[in-house]
């Protein structure tokens, strides 16, 4: 198993999206905004869903990667530090899942 964390991946984000860099996909993505950002985030993770349904184990891997990859853009565009997500979910770790979700506002 590798020791690359998705910590490592955030730097790597944060860092060519500031770089400006021609040949950087990242600071292509991060140019182009959060409409097209987010749209990538959404495609990938309808990927995911088709691997996975598809019982493709080697697409679930490669997409799964490029929907954590193309998540953490998105949090980057958002000003939100992946450590915020983190902490969401340790706090909901703390109770069952159905009562955190009861524990919801209403939808709408």
């Amino acid at each position: 198993m590798t020791a690359f964390s998705l910590e490592q991946l955030e730097s790597i984000v944060r860092t060519r999206a500031s770089s400006g860099a021609a040949d950087s996909w990242t600071a292509k993505l991060v140019a182009a905004g959060m409409p097209r950002a987010a749209k990538k985030l959404g495609e990938e993770a309808v990927e995911t869903v088709i691997a996975a349904v598809s019982g493709d184990r080697a697409g679930l891997v490669s997409e799964s990667a490029d929907l954590m990859y193309h998540w953490l853009v998105v949090l980057h565009l958002g000003g939100v530090p992946m450590s915020e997500v983190l902490a969401e979910l340790d706090r909901r770790t703390h109770q069952s899942g159905v009562a955190e979700k009861a524990s919801r506002p209403p939808a709408g």
